[in-house]
């Protein structure tokens, strides 16, 4: 009875030894994912930083840098994540093995079921890398118009002039229309009577065109002399001129 007894204190004492070894385990575990998401945002830090010296602080590059990090953060955390997951399933005694067959056959019925959903980051991936689309640019794209506030690899966010905020999938995205990409042009059409003379109408829009750049308001978003195009249509009533200027993004 006695050896019994002990025993069965001895397997008690056992298994009180592997719980707390497992206990232990998770903990390193979980205090090593959050040393790795630490250490993943400050090499993402550190990269962009380098990334904004070899650009020398050009506000179109900083917009893209500061994208890709942010999709890069996501990325890393992730996979430390699904990572310590696994290994966390694998201390508490869960076979990872049947998971991983589980999710191989669950990820095939997945990806029938929501195939909209993997191109929509399948297509996230390539105008990030393409520099296509940055937080903060102004662009057309799945019909509709605004400000991206949000990049990621799945949508894209857009807001209006009005205010409103639209989520465009990535999948759906064929064309992007980027308004503010590095310059813009003013196009002007000038109406006017056909008994006026088109030459001294077009020599007065000039002088106009120099006044502008002097302008302390105007001139600054201008980056080129005026450039006229001439004669354009002959309306119902009138004569169009039209001629344009080189201005800053979004200037126009």
């Amino acid at each position: 009875m006695e050896t019994l007894i002990n025993m069965a204190g001895a397997f008690d004492l056992k298994e009180l030894l592997d719980l707390s070894q497992a206990a232990l385990h998770i903990l390193l575990i979980l205090i090593l994912s959050w040393v790795l998401l630490r250490l993943s945002k400050k090499a993402i830090l550190i990269l962009q930083s380098y990334s904004i010296r070899r650009t020398g602080n050009d506000p179109e590059d900083l917009k893209r840098i500061e994208t890709l990090g942010r999709v890069f953060h996501y990325i890393s955390s992730v996979v430390i994540y699904v990572v310590a997951g696994m290994v966390v399933l694998s201390e508490l005694g869960v076979s990872i093995a049947p998971i991983l067959a589980t999710a191989g056959v669950l990820g095939i019925a997945v990806a029938f079921a929501a195939q909209s959903l993997i191109k929509d980051y399948f297509n996230g991936i390539f105008p990030l890398l393409e520099n296509q689309v940055r937080q903060g640019d102004v662009i057309a794209v799945g019909g509709k118009a605004g400000l991206v506030e949000e990049v990621t690899l799945r949508y894209v966010r857009l807001r209006d002039y009005d205010g409103n905020v639209h989520f465009i999938p990535n999948g759906i995205i064929t064309t992007v229309t980027n308004m503010s990409r590095g310059f813009a042009f003013a196009v002007v059409d000038v109406g006017v009577a056909y008994r006026e003379d088109t030459d001294e109408v077009m020599h007065l829009m000039l002088q106009v065109g120099e006044n502008l750049r002097k302008d302390e308001t105007i001139g600054p978003k201008i980056m080129e002399d005026m450039e006229m195009a001439g004669v354009d249509k002959l309306d119902q009533s009138a004569v169009i001129i039209r001629c344009r200027f080189k201005v800053l993004p979004l200037g126009h």
